[in-house]
């Protein structure tokens, strides 16, 4: 069973999914902070791979991505920083990122590579539906790849039951039309929570975007199976100099 399936049928509820940069803050902490996470309560690690146009996310990312190249990352490196992961590392692994450093690599030689290296899932947000449905989806299943989509307020419910079809492992439901480590309120968007759970879709359900303490954390978990944290994490490691640290401070603060 793919690890993040396992995930969801062990803990249902109140799933923590971290997103962290691949290469940030040093070129070399990819595996450290892996391993704080997992220890101190993140149930998911989203590794997000550096690229100069992150067109999804906000300010506090797009600089971790610029870091992060600037240190020299990029995927070849991630996959061989991967290599040694699984032999301490248990939770579900996700790769986040953009289709053009992916196109670049080759992606079937992609998949190969991030399945040989223990990664359960993939999140590409332009990937075109059709482009996926019509040309890739066997790959992906070929590589025991699970592939999200994404869907925010204004999607209509005839495409959030296509998308929840074509997606695997999970629906990532963005809390709004913005980018990543918005300031926006997700406590007005209960609604749009309520409507997600009420269709009974076939995927759990991750809440993403504008989650970055308990209250936001508990406040999406109401209606759905858990979040994602990803900008107010980043935040946390900048000018850090122990990672560790700032990861336990960082989750009990969104746990505790």
């Amino acid at each position: 069973m793919n690890r993040i399936d396992r995930q969801f049928k062990e803990k249902q509820h109140n799933i923590l999914n971290v997103y962290c940069t691949a290469g940030y803050p040093r070129l070399n902490s990819t595996t450290e902070v892996l391993a704080s996470l997992e220890k101190h309560g993140a149930d998911i690690v989203e590794i997000g791979m550096p690229y100069s146009d992150p067109l999804a996310d906000g300010p506090v990312i797009q600089q971790s991505n610029m870091t992060a190249l600037e240190n020299g990352m990029s995927i070849p490196l991630l996959f061989r920083q991967l290599q040694t992961t699984r032999e301490s590392i248990n939770i579900p692994i996700i790769l986040m990122g953009y289709m053009n450093p992916v196109l670049r690599f080759g992606l079937e030689r992609f998949c190969e590579a991030a399945e040989k290296v223990g990664v359960d899932g993939i999140i590409l947000p332009d990937l075109p539906m059709y482009e996926f449905e019509t040309e890739y989806r066997q790959l992906f299943e070929k590589h025991n790849l699970k592939l999200t989509f994404l869907v925010t307020p204004e999607t209509s419910e005839e495409r959030i039951k296509k998308i929840d079809a074509l997606s695997s492992g999970f629906l990532y439901a963005v809390s709004s039309s913005s980018t990543t480590g918005n300031s926006r309120s997700i406590e007005g968007q209960e609604g749009y929570f309520k409507k997600l759970e009420a269709m009974e879709l076939k995927n759990p359900i991750l809440v993403g975007f504008g989650i970055k303490d308990k209250a936001t954390f508990q406040a999406a978990c109401q209606h759905t199976n858990g979040a994602i944290i990803g900008s107010a994490y980043i935040k946390a490691l900048q000018n850090s100099g122990a990672v560790d640290v700032s990861t336990k401070e960082f989750l009990n603060g969104v746990l505790g």
